[in-house]
């Protein structure tokens, strides 16, 4: 129901504007003063035997009504008619008090009755309790005022001592200047507070949005890190990988000029399995070790085969590409020049990133075109999937640093932003394209080779 509540502070909803915090305020403490009205409302029965017993039942009376009346007001608070309508429902029962105690002067010793002192208990409780503003404070002064003095010279008797009557409306008076002067210092601090609140919202916001930045950062460096110790092992790992491959294809090769290789079918068609097989661990040893090692302080960009470092891309990012097909459209001098085992780390991500978008679009025949073409004097390449797309309000948003659907840390940590710096480093510019629902196509270019 509270629909005024826009935020939350502290775990407590907390409202947007100024007015809604005034409208939240008066529902809180209304609630509480309506029950603390009703409770002195009704205990005041005592006052009446104490005092005026011949008029006690009338006055019980009377005091019933006003506490069914103000338990009515309360129970409309939680109503989304009394919410609607609580500034009007709360003007009205705080005077009820106040014209059933102008009743009881009236109907007793008019100046002299010893009701007066509710009247200024009531004048000074309700504007101390209730955010009232200046303005029904200061028409809430009024009727109390208001109202005793025509209570005291409305009686059949009229008023027998003028001097007390001007007295006591004089303290009344007093009573109305406090009450209005608490409405505008308490309404001065509670903007204030609301003030200071919404400053303390907003620095929380900014403050979990940069600490979730932090967070992606914390999670680029461990990967970035994950990925430099790599490249400094690679070297090693891969000579001593490499060894074993080796002498794996020497003896598959002198096995296969065997005379028994030539005479049986099916040992020469293995030992040829076993051959294709070693081949393919030679193929990625060297795949891996252009991509993660590289001499420091060398001149990277170095002309090399684009084709090439497509096929390396395939094959490393290999897994996530299994039951996808791949399409290639490549010219027949495919030499650009560059850093390339950045440019295959490109490739890996706009291949791992295609492949996420197809096993998220379910298709029955996924597809990644790859393709290039010299234009202008440059190489463009093209990685176009038959995904799911990109929808139109993210487009623009791709090659921000850590926007991403996916989790800190998955694939090989060469996010879109990284890429696109990569690229730009390069001379040319990384974009893209996209139909949600059908389609979504990357594309960069590279310098060719001085002829």
């Amino acid at each position: 129901m509270n629909a005024l509540a826009q935020t939350t502070l502290n775990g407590e909803l907390f409202p947007a504007t100024w007015k809604e915090a005034e409208e939240l305020h008066l529902h809180q403490y209304s609630r509480i003063t309506c029950i603390v009205a009703m409770v002195l409302v009704g205990a005041g029965v005592l006052l009446d035997l104490a005092f005026y017993p011949d008029l006690a039942l009338e006055f019980g009376a009377l005091r019933a009504l006003v506490v069914t009346a103000i338990g009515l007001a309360l129970w409309s608070h939680s109503r989304p008619w009394g919410w609607a309508h609580m500034r009007s429902t709360t003007r009205l029962w705080i005077a009820l008090p106040q014209i059933m105690i102008a009743w009881m002067i009236f109907r007793t010793d008019g100046e002299a009755s010893t009701y007066f002192v509710g009247l200024t208990f009531a004048l000074a409780g309700i504007v101390v309790f209730l955010p009232l503003s200046v303005m029904e404070a200061l028409g809430f002064s009024a009727l109390t005022v208001g109202a005793y003095l025509l209570a005291c010279i409305l009686r059949d008797t009229g008023v027998q001592n003028w001097p007390q009557l001007l007295g006591q409306t004089v303290f009344l008076l007093f009573y109305a200047v406090i009450a209005v002067t608490v409405s505008v210092f308490s309404g001065q601090l509670r903007r204030r507070s609301h003030r200071l609140q919404l400053e303390v919202l907003r620095q929380r916001d900014e403050l979990l949005e940069v600490n979730q930045a932090l967070a992606e950062v914390k999670g680029q460096l461990v990967q970035r890190e994950k990925m430099a110790a790599l490249g400094t092992l690679s070297a090693g790992l891969l000579h001593e990988l490499n060894n074993p491959v080796n002498y794996s294809l020497m003896a598959i090769n002198m096995g296969l000029s065997t005379e028994a290789a030539g005479k049986d079918d099916l040992l020469r068609e293995s030992l040829n399995d076993a051959r294709e097989g070693m081949e393919r661990v030679q193929n990625i040893v060297s795949d891996l070790k252009t991509f993660a090692y590289q001499k420091p302080g060398a001149d990277v960009l170095r002309p090399f085969l684009l084709e090439k470092a497509v096929q390396s891309a395939r094959r490393l990012a290999g897994y996530e590409l299994k039951g996808i097909e791949i399409r290639m459209d490549m010219p027949q001098d495919t030499h650009v020049v560059g850093e390339e085992p950045a440019i295959i780390g490109v490739l890996i991500n706009l291949l791992s990133n295609a492949a996420h978008a197809l096993a998220k679009a379910g298709r029955e025949r996924p597809e990644i075109a790859v393709s290039a073409a010299v234009e202008d004097g440059r190489m463009r390449v093209r990685v176009r999937d038959n995904g799911h797309g990109i929808a139109a309000e993210h487009l623009d948003r791709v090659f921000e640093p850590f926007f991403t659907t996916r989790d800190v840390g998955a694939g090989l940590g060469l996010g879109l932003s990284v890429s696109y710096g990569i690229i730009q480093r390069h001379g040319g510019m990384l974009s893209v394209a996209s139909e949600p629902g059908a389609w979504t196509e990357f594309s960069f270019d590279l310098g060719r080779p001085q002829p």
